[in-house]
């Protein structure tokens, strides 16, 4: 299928796989930040949304966030980085497939009513009242359910559609409740606002089209991606240990697939080299010290593969 974004005044990118990311909003920084990490080198001009990668056969196309994922489903970009609330708002979780949740941009979708309105506390009570919200078919489909509805579009409550500063439309009084992303809920707090009911926990998604121009390309993408993902969650651990001593460090340490090894020239001692989670790394020292291993050090890890 022909770029439709290709015209007289911007580049060819006919033989080029489109790549779609957020052009502003909570996602654009953290995706410029992994398209580093990933090789990938471009220039973006001042006011132009695409911009041609220079060491990889890719264009980057700059998009809303919110329509990204339809673009992907029709086939005019190729793979894109969108929110999961994105997809399932739009429809298109058929029309996609997904490649790899990248563990940033997560909050949560969640139903939110007044603190002043003490006898509204779960989405249930919000049922047949006036909701705000921009994500129209996951807030009908929620209610819904609530209602035992089979269609959406039936439902009594009255759900409007707004597209910015929703958490004001109650204050505003034009709401009795609205539905909206919540991610410190320092802005719902701000508003009067408190979480009654979660429709959604969302991250940050990398997807493609069903049917890929480029799919050597988009794996090569994928396999890349996987790799900084694991080096963000893991630190490498290295340890010496008597021998007497390793089956316990292994059960301390049991790496992704196994520790390595290695004999040392102190007869009866070996240095092991193992990938630990960042997350329990302190209580992995404390217990390899427990248990008589030396040296222990820990190494950032700035890349990998599987």
């Amino acid at each position: 299928m022909a770029s439709p974004f290709i015209n007289a005044s911007l580049p060819d990118t006919s033989d080029r796989m489109l790549f779609a990311v957020p052009k502003k909003g909570r996602l654009y920084d953290q995706c410029l930040g992994l398209l580093s990490s990933i090789g990938i080198e471009f220039n973006r001009k001042p006011r132009h949304d695409i911009a041609l990668v220079t060491n990889m056969p890719i264009a980057l196309v700059f998009l809303p966030a919110a329509d990204i994922a339809t673009y992907v489903a029709k086939g005019n970009i190729d793979i894109g980085i969108t929110g999961l609330d994105i997809i399932r708002e739009s429809q298109t979780e058929n029309d996609v497939a997904e490649l790899l949740r990248l563990g940033f941009g997560k909050c949560k979708l969640q139903v939110q009513a007044p603190l002043s309105h003490p006898g509204v506390k779960s989405a249930e009570d919000l049922v047949g009242k006036r909701i705000v919200t921009s994500f129209i078919n996951l807030t009908k489909q929620r209610f819904a359910e609530l209602e035992g509805v089979s269609d959406p579009e039936k439902i009594r409550t009255q759900v409007r559609f707004v597209s910015g500063s929703v958490e004001a439309a109650c204050g505003l009084g034009l709401a009795d409740g609205i539905v909206d992303l919540v991610e410190s809920g320092d802005t719902m707090r701000a508003a009067g606002l408190h979480a009654v009911g979660t429709i959604l926990e969302t991250e940050s998604v990398l997807i493609t089209n069903q049917h890929p121009r480029f799919p050597k390309l988009a794996a090569i993408i994928q396999k890349r991606v996987e790799g900084i993902l694991t080096a963000r969650r893991y630190v490498l651990c290295q340890y010496n240990i008597d021998r007497k001593s390793l089956e316990m460090a292994c059960q301390i340490t049991p790496g992704r697939q196994a520790p390595t090894v290695t004999p040392l020239e102190q007869n009866g001692w070996v240095a092991v080299s193992v990938m630990v989670e960042k997350k329990l790394v302190g209580d992995k020292m404390d217990a390899l010290s427990d248990i008589g291993a030396t040296d222990i050090l820990v190494l950032d890890i700035a890349n990998a593969r599987a």
